[in-house]
């Protein structure tokens, strides 16, 4: 998507931090990530492990500046400042849209952008992970360069929407965890009609109905942050949710498919979901009441 360049966005909730000494060694037991079920699916040997007991980082970070991220055009020419607007659009539309669905909205407590590896509520977390929400420092951590492994090593056709794509989901995760959905679901359970699957169809639900909004959504002069968005850039977030669905990165990784380690969803399902809220709403992103046939 576009950003109007006249948009003023607001850096006062994004965080950057420079590169970390320590080693990565991995996260803590809740977190909500891409990165290690992918690995995982590659590689066919179970990492995730690796989510429960990651140990504190050794190294230090630095606190770098957002300043140069002061409009919409600059989220059109930097990746990170697009990141900025991408969480200033989807505070928005969070705000107003959480309360129809019975949530008390509060934005994460921090939105990250980080280098190589950083120090979480969940441990220490590092490239390798991907995008991750992490649900005890209510906080989303993203390092950019997972959007060109997108498009290197998942065959993603890129595009802006595709990468806010992926900032959407993990938001959609902080209002799973304000709606409690996070304490009431098995997600150690794997398959294809699994409470990991369903969380995380709802959450791509809940990007999808936020992309239909995001044209909408308003800086705090009035100005509205994007473009309508295009078929093109819808397609390329249709692309991006089925390269990352887990019986395309199995066969990509074993060539063969086992459903019942399934922990994020088909690219069937994940495209369907997505398009689900697109079509009808966060109000239509009930993945739990359903019967599996209907996932």
């Amino acid at each position: 998507m576009t950003f109007n360049d006249n948009a003023k966005l607001d850096t006062s909730r994004v965080s950057k931090r420079g590169r970390n000494t320590g080693i990565a060694v991995g996260g803590g037991s809740a977190v909500v990530v891409i990165g290690l079920f992918l690995l995982s699916q590659v590689l066919g040997v179970d990492l995730t492990g690796l989510a429960g007991g990651g140990q504190a980082g050794q190294g230090t970070q630095s606190e770098e500046s957002l300043d140069n991220c002061d409009y919409g055009s600059d989220a059109n020419a930097n990746v990170e400042c697009l990141m900025v607007g991408a969480e200033n659009s989807l505070n928005d539309y969070w705000t107003d849209e959480a309360p129809a669905l019975g949530i008390t909205y509060t934005p994460p407590a921090d939105f990250v952008l980080f280098t190589a590896a950083t120090n979480t509520g969940c441990g220490q977390a590092s490239s390798s992970t991907g995008p991750f929400y992490c649900p005890p420092d209510q906080s989303i951590y993203i390092d950019t360069s997972f959007f060109d492994e997108l498009r290197t090593q998942f065959g993603a056709t890129g595009g802006t929407l595709s990468e806010m794509y992926v900032v959407a989901h993990e938001f959609g995760h902080h209002i799973q965890n304000l709606a409690g959905v996070m304490d009431r679901t098995d997600r150690t359970d794997t398959g294809p009609t699994s409470d990991s699957v369903r969380t995380e169809l709802q959450a791509d639900c809940f990007a999808g109905a936020w992309v239909t909004a995001a044209s909408t959504t308003e800086d705090e002069n009035g100005v509205t942050f994007l473009e309508p968005v295009t078929d093109a850039q819808i397609a390329d977030a249709l692309n991006a949710a089925s390269v990352i669905g887990d019986d395309r990165i199995q066969e990509m990784g074993s060539g063969q498919v086992n459903p019942e380690t399934w922990t994020h969803g088909s690219s069937e399902q994940r495209e369907k979901w997505f398009q689900t809220g697109l079509k009808n709403g966060a109000g239509s992103c009930d993945t739990f009441s359903i019967s599996g046939s209907e996932l």
